[in-house]
């Protein structure tokens, strides 16, 4: 609580002229999502008063006259702001730590009456001598009240809020004060990205809860990564002529030497259009033309509007297919392909099963600058080398059969909980929620976490099943994987 003391009668006096335009006004502002928008312009319109957001959305106008003069008022007195002093007539009122006191060398009648800020009465008491009454007593709820203390012909009113701000004046009747307050004033907020709101305030002495609307085609910015839906990233390939082959392999020459690339690009391919792309990791004892036999697990014949370009490398040809050197092969690969073919580098993913699977976790934990999502195929993270990660979020999904005794189910859920610990909000730890698995019967169970940044998706898919990538559920013929991860994958 605020204690303010009151000096003089001529001190008061200069006070009056401000206490009943005094306000208060703070809030905050946020997106349709509830997230806060920094940096907002907040005026009230044909005033001098104006502010901007904070880091979490807040905003504070006040009416300085009020404030600057109680802050004079109080620096003037000798003993300090906590200091009470009285008046010579007709008598002494101060409010120390929410109690308002008043005495008088008589025992003549006091007239004690409190508002609230719409002007009804809460208490109106009669009186005598010197006493004390405590204002907290009758703050019943949020906002702001008005007393007045008659003495005589002299009145003290006291404006004080829920917080225990106080304010003071000698002669200005409340319900002048209440008419001013209630005057209200057009409150206008301006930020980069958003329609501009405009909120016609009935009171300026109050709290408000801002929602800002997005701006029609304007696509909302992050520090990092990309809002869901966003506009396609073409890559310097656009415009180029591709003079490799379309549908089939190539020899790519990178630092190391020489692989196989097997690729599949629609055949109505336009240079001009950026296409999303998606990798397709082997498992070991596989090889990249089993991946594009497969149609790159699945997913090329659901891309009926050729949309997409695959790509599956081919491994370093050890019983081990991929280790540390292909992260070097993998991004000089998608260097190349960029710099010649339309890519939309927002729109980068890669899927496998096994040891393609355990690659793609390890590009899931320092390529989220160039990969949106991934998908992985009964997954860990032992037996092959796997970078440090880099903190930053990505769009994970995994696929686990609850039988696989070479990727253990143990091993699956470790994995996954690596891209949990980032996958938060602001990259915080999403890892305590529990996912729902398989019960043992019916049909596969996929569950999307809830706790997750909703541009980092993470999809947990469990079933019977051992090591392998395309489960079925009971009865059926055709694997729902594919599916899943082409919905997944497309969602952004």
């Amino acid at each position: 609580m605020n204690r303010l003391g009151f000096a003089s009668m001529g001190l008061a006096v200069a006070l009056a002229a401000t206490a009943a335009d005094a306000f208060v006004l703070t809030g905050s502002v946020v997106d349709s999502k509830g997230k806060a928008v920094k940096g907002a312009a907040v005026s009230l319109v044909g005033t001098e008063f104006n502010t901007t957001t904070d880091g979490v959305g807040s905003f504070t106008l006040r009416d300085k006259s009020m404030s600057e003069v109680i802050a004079e008022q109080q620096s003037s007195q000798p003993g300090g702001p906590d200091a009470i002093y009285s008046v010579a007539k007709p008598g002494f009122v101060g409010v120390n730590n929410g109690v308002l006191s008043f005495s008088q060398n008589s025992s003549g009648p006091v007239q004690l009456k409190i508002f609230d800020a719409l002007g009804t009465s809460v208490a109106n008491k009669s009186l005598y001598g010197s006493g004390e009454v405590d204002l907290r007593g009758y703050v019943k709820a949020e906002g702001t009240y008005f007393a007045t203390v008659q003495m005589g012909s002299a009145i003290q009113n006291v404006k004080f809020t829920a917080h225990g701000a106080y304010g003071s004046s000698y002669g200005v009747p409340v319900v002048k004060g209440l008419k001013k307050e209630l005057a209200g004033g057009d409150l206008q907020v301006v930020a980069d990205g958003f329609d501009t709101l405009n909120v016609k305030l009935a009171n300026l002495d109050t709290n408000v809860e801002l929602v800002l609307q997005k701006a029609a085609g304007v696509e909302e910015k992050f520090d990092f990564g990309w809002a869901k839906g966003n506009a396609p990233v073409p890559t310097r390939g656009c415009g180029k002529t591709w003079n490799r082959v379309k549908s089939g392999s190539y020899d790519f020459q990178w630092s190391k030497g020489k692989r196989t690339i097997r690729i599949d690009i629609p055949d109505n391919y336009d240079n001009n259009k950026p296409y999303r792309l998606v990798f397709g990791m082997h498992c070991m004892g596989g090889w990249a033309g089993g991946v594009q036999q497969e149609g790159y697990y699945g997913m090329k014949p659901l891309d009926t509007e050729k949309t997409t370009i695959f790509v599956a490398p081919e491994g370093n040809g050890n019983q081990a297919p991929w280790a540390q050197d292909d992260y070097i092969l993998f991004d000089e690969l998608l260097a190349d392909l960029q710099s010649n073919l339309c890519i939309d580098s927002s729109r980068v993913f890669s899927a496998g099963f096994s040891y393609g699977s355990m690659f793609t976790n390890g590009l899931s934990r320092d390529h989220q600058h160039v990969l949106r999502g991934v998908a992985a195929y009964e997954t860990a993270e032992i037996n092959i080398y796997v970078p440090p990660h880099s903190g930053k979020s990505i769009a994970w999904m995994g696929v686990l059969g609850l039988q696989d005794d070479l990727c253990r189910p143990d091993l699956g859920r470790a994995a996954r909980n690596t891209a949990l610990k980032h996958n938060g909000p602001n990259f915080s730890d999403a890892s305590g929620e529990q996912a729902e698995e398989y019960k043992g019967s019916g049909p596969h169970l996929c569950y999307d976490y809830k706790t997750v940044d909703e541009r980092f998706p993470v999809k947990w898919c469990t079933q019977n099943g051992g090591h392998i990538w395309d489960h079925k559920d009971p009865g059926q013929t055709k694997s729902w994987v594919p599916e899943a991860t082409w919905e997944f994958f497309t969602q952004f």
